[in-house]
């Protein structure tokens, strides 16, 4: 296995459109990561990255600073990431799904091009909203880090602090996005989510050293020994269920087949044929899990805060008894969590796939599904089976989505080490890096060598 990967990774390099575009890619992501440990002027950062490294204890702002690649625990240039470019896609195609204006416009030659404008200025929004966020925890580390003891901004003029944390995290935001883009068009894969991936993969020695510290002996002891080599080898192999189970799920899909009728256009005659229409079992992927926690980030703090604020003493607790329910990895917290997954699954396929268009345009291109009426009864049989097979995508979304909470949270498995076992960051790695190994297996076919994704020599050579 290893010897035919070998030989096929030898292949990429003999292509030379392939060649370049790996070499394109792989520049353009070490520049990536270069932007997750330039420091931004004025601030400690490597006091924030010592307390990271001893309080990996779990929570959103851990899980942040694994999707940006370490840059928000050092105080980079690249501390938002990508995030807020993504957020500000999935809002655009929210809005275009319901504001009239924006659906018009995606069907209109060029509007694609607006739409992606409109993305970029709602990032620099989004990015000046962060961005300002981040600099006001850094500037008060000792509220926004629980446990945090010092200072992290060296500046004593405030407003020139702002002003440059500010400017130069929104700044390196949209250079991750121009890298993005130059990835997508001249490199392989998508280039905003590889990188993201490779934020996400910059964490695995973190998280191997957060595995071996976990599991070294505690005590001396025979006994201590044994425990934890028997919940390393459970973890393991829950590993691997997962990591297998997420590239099941992502490549299911079930077929409907369509078959074409016989149609003659002027003088041409068309024949008829048969084909499939594929339905993804995940079709939302990422999204819901991106969507709850999200929203989540929001309750707590809130409740905090108003706890602190009103200054009715039965007020006081009620809130802040709120806020230790809502506490990330709570039975609640994990309750809300999955029913938000289940809700926004169906949300997001609710949007996105429009059963009553995919009808009308089979039924003008006269094709039908045996046994359906076109039209209406098409588009009916295509939402209850969308209904049917999102249920399983969201059930298991759920449970992929849980497993790294409840091993930081009621298991205190190291939160470096939980996020490899799910949740956001595996799924976007295991998906981004199947599309990237389809993408160089259509330049080697072209090109008649074995790719990653079949065995065996290819059919017609000898």
């Amino acid at each position: 296995m290893f010897r035919s990967i070998a030989n096929t990774l030898g292949n990429c390099f003999k292509i030379p459109e392939l060649k370049s575009r790996i070499l394109f890619t792989i520049m353009l992501l070490a520049v990536c990561r270069l932007t997750a440990y330039i420091v931004i002027p004025g601030i400690d950062g490597q006091a924030l990255a010592k307390f990271f490294a001893e309080n990996s204890q779990g929570g959103l702002l851990v899980m942040y600073n694994t999707f940006a690649g370490g840059a928000t625990g050092n105080c980079a240039i690249g501390a938002l990431g990508i995030m807020p470019y993504i957020s500000a896609t999935i809002i655009i195609q929210l809005l275009s799904a319901v504001v009239p204006r924006l659906s018009k416009l995606v069907r209109e030659e060029g509007g694609r091009t607006k739409i992606v404008q409109y993305g970029r200025y709602l990032t620099v929004a989004l990015c000046l909203g962060q961005g300002w966020y981040f600099a006001h925890n850094w500037l008060t580390p000792e509220t926004a880090f629980r446990g945090f003891q010092g200072s992290l901004v060296m500046t004593e003029n405030h407003f020139l602090y702002y002003f440059v944390t500010v400017t130069v995290m929104t700044a390196g935001t949209m250079l991750l996005m121009w890298i993005g883009e130059q990835i997508t068009e001249r490199g392989i894969g998508n280039g905003v989510s590889l990188v993201i991936t490779i934020g996400i993969l910059a964490r695995l020695p973190n998280a191997v050293q957060g595995a071996i510290d976990m599991f070294s002996t505690h005590g001396g002891t025979t006994e201590a020994t044994h425990h934890f080599a028997g919940t390393g080898v459970m973890l393991l192999i829950l590993m691997v269920f997962v990591i297998g189970g997420v590239i099941a799920i992502t490549q299911a899909q079930r077929k409907i087949p369509v078959q074409y009728a016989q149609r003659a256009v002027g003088r041409k005659m068309y024949a008829g044929g048969t084909s499939f229409m594929p339905l993804r079992v995940n079709y939302a992927g990422v999204m819901p899990i991106i969507f709850a926690q999200s929203i989540l980030m929001f309750p707590q703090p809130l409740f905090t805060n108003l706890a602190t604020w009103i200054k009715v003493p039965f007020l006081q607790d009620f809130f802040r008894s709120i806020a230790i329910q809502l506490g990330y990895g709570s039975v609640l917290y994990l309750s809300i969590y999955s029913l938000m997954i289940l809700f926004f699954s169906y949300f997001w396929v609710a949007t996105q796939f429009n059963e009553i268009q995919i009808a009308d345009d089979l039924k003008k291109n006269g094709g039908y599904i045996p046994g359906v009426r076109p039209g209406l009864g098409t588009s009916d049989y295509l939402h209850h089976a969308m209904s049917r097979i999102t249920l399983a995508g969201a059930i298991f979304l759920t449970i992929i989505a849980t497993i790294p909470i409840i091993l930081s949270r009621q298991m205190s498995v190291d939160q470096n080490v939980a996020q490899f076992f799910g949740g956001t960051s595996i799924l976007i790695a295991v998906g981004v890096l199947l599309d990237t190994m389809r993408q160089v297996e259509s330049h080697l076919m072209m090109r008649h060598y074995d790719g990653f994704l079949k065995k065996g020599k290819i059919r017609g050579r000898f």
